[in-house]
């Protein structure tokens, strides 16, 4: 380990003496005091991990030297701390590192050297599925489905625990992997004994910093640790020991002022927040909160504003180390000793935040006086566009219009044509009268409409950490059942916590029992409604949506309301805080202002308004006090990694290797290393590709990987049946990662895509241009009939092309569907990243320049010259018609460094890290 700078220093601490890289002595060299507080993060990582060949003390210069306002276009070598992982992305993860043993021992090498170099912990969230609801055993029937749904994974997971070194699995039940992180996996501060040089060990005190694959991983940076999403294929490179590139980045400083308004929330704050920086643009940025409002702002709200990067577009968004994140600690049950030790490092490090400190520089800055947030929700189908309370019923009436057109007879229309933006849309022609099914359920007979809230959930990482939201919310169902208010009766009301220890702390505050008389009963701990796992509706009311095609509403406490990600059946989805929540399931539907109109009528008949049930700040701070301690923490999580009886009677395999099952449609062994050499290829031109799709603006991860129920005419639902698999058991795309040959035939399959081949028509079809005239299919039936003809493949895209969840699917299925490029106005940063570690070259148009303006639909064959084996920063696209017409036009080639271009030619990033270990195997 290099010290270029001798920086290495001792930090006495608790009886113990620490090594660390002092960027105090950093900063005799260079003037560094005026840097944020994440570039300190960046650049003692630097220092930490010089080696002379992936760090050097040009690196450590450039980042210590950082100019706030250059474009970034240096490259520097990060390596996180630890990797946290959920059980979707997990398992995959898992089966690599297993099928990654396979290979490297054919390859020369040993098993054991396939291992996670850096603690990995992995948070069972993600399985839970609100089958059962309204009732007072829904989490122990839920419980029940999810294990027997899950045991082969589960078991395969539990293979994974003992079989890896550094590997820890936190079993269901526990709560969502964000929480969790935040309320017991995070140090803050590293304390690990790390190499010396010279065949010895050394105790070594660094910061906290993390990979999650999960996009809302930056949820911890509301407590100073310096973390962010990264896609499946990146977060298992970190786990075995390799850097990740990335280019210095640009910091946006976003000032805090004045304090929150009564009657605001944290989530109406976030809303606000996204909002905002959204409009000024931080893709690829890194975000930084700072200003006096931080004095009035609790570590759960800072967690908030962190867990919603993603929907920002920021890389991160953190907040710094103070006395607010040392008392988090504390009421969270770490020990003294542990807090001591992030003060007094922090403090030397220059890292430590006072209110009246000077400001560092930053690349812009943004402010928001906290008293101006106004309650919101936003939606109805992106977390960025927010819509304040009093408006929400016009902005439910101002998007109908396009999602009932084909039902009053005419088309549905894309207005822009080639472009799917968010927000309003006009309305498709006058609406006719709104239509009515009539539904028999349990207590009588009820009207549906457009509009009305068929699903109604306490649920998701972004809100469910927040004991003020969460007392809040069930301060406001207190007040609603005292005036015999109750949910409609259609609304599948669902309360999902983050952890166990938001339970323990609504049953001491007496409102548990107040949440179930509206029927807000446990169901879960995990992400359910938010991730689609939202299950079934009740028979009755999916027969009336269907009956009239009604544009029905969700209204969740989550982070992501993207198209046909909550439920098939809701074409409109509202992302709020748990209280509104739970004022929306009492009204029954979004054709409702809230802020004017009743939201029901008490027991003597007299309108009751959402102003007469909501809960004082005061009330909820002193509910708040009374009841969250740390002893809620410290028996929650005395044995996180224990599990449960059902989880500790799961039988699982022994080994190093893992014996597959060749009959298993859940885990099996990936074709990713099929017939792997030693050998390295190089990138080369693609020469007569077909367009398998041709899509517009914001297609998510969502529309790309698969995700929610697999329906049994899919070729995916197909597929499992010729397995032997039966409906009822089909279980979810998320629950089935393991499996290549279901997830590939779910890609792009996505029932609110559309491919622009078809106008506006939903669903995951494509043009087989193989025969005359061209056939319509699924997107996997084209595709493997274009690999059957040895013809290669392009994706055409718009804007912000792979936003959404850290999904390494959406990158794999591209991959396995013989998808060469993919070619958009521009990318989210995660997928893109993605798409390079599994092979699939990202390109991108010309400011200005997209399929549409090049005259494109999708028929023609596709070249891409001049890429010179990845040394080339452009690229040339020909498409020619059939007719023989030609069309050129320059694009961009994001292999964005070095690393990457060698990566690439790898064939992907684990085919590099497996040559690697092999090589140092065979040396």
């Amino acid at each position: 380990m290099a010290d270029s700078f001798a920086t290495r220093a001792r930090l006495d601490v608790n009886g113990k003496s620490y090594t660390y890289s002092s960027l105090p002595k950093l900063g005799e060299r260079f003037d560094i005091a005026h840097l944020p507080y994440s570039m300190k993060i960046l650049l003692e990582n630097l220092l930490r991990h010089e080696d002379g060949v992936t760090v050097n003390a040009d690196h450590i210069e450039a980042v210590a030297k950082w100019d706030a306002a250059r474009q970034p276009d240096t490259e520097i070598a990060f390596m996180p701390a630890r990797v946290v992982l959920q059980d979707f992305t997990g398992v995959p993860c898992v089966v690599d590192l297993a099928a990654m043993r396979d290979a490297v021992t054919r390859l020369g090498g040993r098993p054991e050297q396939i291992n996670p170099q850096i603690p990995s912990e992995l948070v069972i969230d993600h399985s839970i599925q609100v089958d059962v609801f309204g009732r007072a055993d829904a989490l122990d029937l839920n419980g029940k489905i999810e294990f027997e749904r899950n045991k082969e994974r589960y078991g395969f997971l539990r293979w994974g625990q003992k079989a890896f070194e550094n590997f820890k699995v936190v079993p269901p039940n526990t709560g969502i992997v964000h929480q969790v992180n935040l309320e017991n996996l995070a140090r803050v501060v590293m304390a690990r004994e790390l190499s010396d040089g010279n065949g010895g060990n050394e105790l070594w005190a660094f910061p906290d910093t993390v990979f999650g694959t999960d996009s809302h991983t930056t949820m911890i940076n509301g407590i100073g640790v310096l973390g962010w999403g990264v896609g499946g294929i990146e977060a298992e490179a970190a786990m075995l020991g390799q850097p990740s590139s990335m280019l210095i980045p640009q910091v946006v400083g976003f000032r805090l002022s004045g304090k929150m308004p009564e009657g605001a929330t944290a989530t109406d704050l976030v809303l606000t927040v996204t909002q905002m920086l959204r409009k000024h643009g931080v893709v690829g940025k890194f975000v930084e909160f700072y200003g006096d409002g931080l004095a009035h702002l609790p570590l759960a709200d800072r967690a908030t504003i962190g867990n919603m990067a993603p929907e920002y577009g920021a890389t991160c968004g953190i907040f710094p180390v103070d006395a607010e994140a040392l008392s988090y600690l504390r009421l969270s049950g770490r020990s003294e000793e542990q807090i001591a030790l992030v003060e007094a490092y922090a403090r030397a490090q220059g890292l430590w935040h006072e209110p009246d400190q000077p400001e560092a520089s930053y690349s812009a800055t943004l402010e928001l006086d906290l008293g101006q947030v106004k309650p919101s929700l936003a939606g109805p189908k992106r977390p960025q566009d927010r819509v304040l309370l009093e408006d929400v019923k016009a902005n439910f009436n101002e998007n109908l219009g396009p999602l009932v057109a084909k039902r009053n007879g005419g088309q549905d229309q894309q207005v822009e044509g080639f472009r799917e933006e968010g927000g309003a849309q006009p309305q498709a022609g006058a609406l006719a009268a709104k239509p009515v099914s009539r539904i028999i359920l349990d207590d009588g007979e009820h009207e549906l409409a457009d509009g009305s809230v068929v699903i109604a959930a306490i649920t998701s990482c972004t809100n469910t950490s927040n004991p003020a939201v969460m007392l809040g919310a069930g301060l406001l169902a207190r007040n609603a059942a005292a005036k015999g208010l109750k949910a409609a009766p259609w609304v599948k009301t669902s309360l999902g916590p983050g952890s166990l220890v938001v339970t323990d702390y609504l049953k001491k505050a007496g409102l548990l029992d107040e949440l179930e008389k509206l029927g807000f009963y446990l169901v879960g701990y995990g992400c359910t409604t938010c991730i689609g796992n939202s299950g079934p509706l009740p028979e009755e009311v999916s027969k009336g949506i269907a009956e009239n095609d009604l544009a029905v509403a969700a209204v969740l406490s989550g982070n992501r309301n993207f198209e046909g990600r909550i439920h098939a059946e809701v074409k409109m989805n509202y992302l709020a805080s748990p209280p509104l929540v739970v004022a929306y399931a009492i009204a029954g539907t979004v054709d409702i202002d809230l802020t004017n109109e009743p939201l029901g009528h008490d027991s003597d008949g007299q309108p009751v308004y959402l102003r007469d049930i909501w809960p004082s700040n005061k009330e909820i701070g002193d509910t708040i006090a009374a009841t969250v301690g740390p002893e809620l923490f410290a028996q929650n999580y005395a044995d996180v990694f224990k599990g449960d009886n059902r989880w500790n009677a799961i039988a699982s395999p022994e080994g190093d290797l893992y014996e597959w099952d060749e009959a298993s449609t859940y885990i099996k062994n990936p074709p990713y290393f099929d017939g792997m050499t030693m050998d390295v290829g190089g990138i080369d031109d693609v020469h007569g590709a077909r367009v398998l799709g041709l899509f517009g603006d914001s297609i998510t991860t969502d529309h790309i990987s698969p995700a929610g129920n697999i329906k049994q005419d899919s070729p995916a639902g197909k597929f499992l049946v010729s397995r032997g698999v039966q409906p009822a058991d089909f279980n979810s795309y998320g629950s089935r990662r393991g499996n290549d040959d279901v997830m590939v035939r779910g890609t792009f399959a996505n029932i609110r895509i559309k491919n622009l081949f078809f106008g506006g028509e939903e669903g995951g079809n494509t043009l087989y241009f193989g025969k005359e005239p061209p056939e319509k299919m699924p997107i996997y039936d084209a595709a493997m009939k274009y690999q059957a003809d040895g013809v290669p493949l392009v994706v055409f895209a718009g804007k912000e092309y792979g936003t959404g969840s850290s999904r390494d699917w959406a990158a794999k299925g591209t991959n396995l569907l013989g998808v060469k490029a993919v070619i958009a106005e521009s990318f989210e940063r995660i997928h893109r990243s993605n798409l390079v570690g599994m092979g699939v070259l990202p390109l991108q148009f010309r400011d200005g320049e997209n399929a549409q303006s090049h005259g494109l639909d999708g028929s023609e064959t596709i070249d891409v010259t001049g890429l010179d084996d990845g040394k080339a920063r452009a690229a040339t696209v020909v498409a020619r018609k059939a007719g023989g017409e030609e069309k050129r036009f320059e694009v961009d080639v994001l292999l964005l460094t070095p690393k990457e271009v060698e990566y690439f030619r790898h064939g992907g990033l684990l085919h590099y890290v497996l040559r690697q270990l092999a090589a140092k195997q065979n040396a």
